[in-house]
């Protein structure tokens, strides 16, 4: 992280990373699937429950990720819950800034929909500025009237895009993976400085009431540790069923290392 990079070298650095994270267990089969032009990527596990659904939001700061670089991670989820996985290839900024990614996450819970699937038997699931965009997903649909899923899932979630929270100062020094500038960067590559408080764009900054169960992990070490801390107290205080777990000495995101280390697996189990 001592070297700033261009969105378009982050995009080659995933490509690489997806060649190294592709490889999955043989206990669960790919499928692609096209919504209306969004490709997305069904992971199906052996004895998948065939109601139940994990919609899974990538991360990568809304510029960069995609379904190959997160097969590996979502192959894991769809095995450890049992739970066939879907994931979409969302619009990236800065070519398709705020609500790109928002609409393309409400499509592809309203084609689950279409398809038969409850709300109730639908998860939404997403990590980094896949959590926030989880998050933002249930806000949009909770005010525009739309059946809920059945619980929200984030994973070192990005929820606060104006980077004010402390942790931003006080984890400098040990986080691993993230920088306070290149945030910076991302965030306006997404949106511009004076939509930063947008609730669908800064979750934290949202009337919460009336959210499905919200769980979240979150490493001790990470710049966004507030992010997660601040989102669950204020989710309790709005009467949403809240767990968070924070994981002592994790940097951002460790579980897309899989079963590479002991410290993934649990992540897993505990989802």
């Amino acid at each position: 992280m001592t070297k700033k990079r261009s969105v378009a070298e982050y995009r080659t650095n995933d490509v690489k990373s997806a060649k190294l994270m592709g490889g999955i267990s043989k206990t669960v089969s790919v499928e692609k699937v096209e919504i209306d032009g969004l490709q997305t990527e069904w992971i199906i596990p052996a004895n998948a429950n065939t109601k139940k659904v994990i919609l899974y939001l990538h991360g990568g700061g809304y510029v960069t990720g995609s379904i190959e670089s997160y097969r590996m991670m979502c192959s894991l989820l769809a095995r450890y819950t049992g739970i066939k996985t879907l994931t979409p290839n969302y619009r990236l900024a800065p070519e398709h800034p705020f609500p790109a990614a928002l609409d393309d996450a409400l499509k592809t819970y309203r084609w689950l929909l279409k398809q038969g699937h409850s709300p109730a038997d639908i998860i939404i699931c997403g990590d980094s500025a896949g959590g926030g965009l989880s998050l933002a997903t249930v806000i949009a649909l909770r005010d525009n009237n739309e059946s809920l899923p059945a619980a929200t899932v984030c994973l070192s979630p990005w929820t606060d895009l104006t980077l004010k929270n402390k942790t931003h100062v006080t984890n400098a020094k040990v986080e691993s993976m993230l920088r306070a500038d290149i945030l910076s960067e991302w965030a306006s590559a997404y949106t511009g400085e004076s939509n930063l408080n947008n609730p669908l764009i800064s979750p934290i900054r949202a009337d919460l009431h009336g959210l499905p169960p919200l769980f979240i992990q979150v490493g001790s070490d990470e710049v966004l540790l507030d992010d997660s801390i601040l989102l669950a107290e204020k989710a309790k205080a709005a009467g949403v069923d809240v767990t968070l777990k924070i994981h002592d000495n994790m940097w951002h995101v460790w579980m897309v290392l899989g079963e590479l280390i002991p410290e993934s697996k649990k992540a897993f189990e505990e989802i």
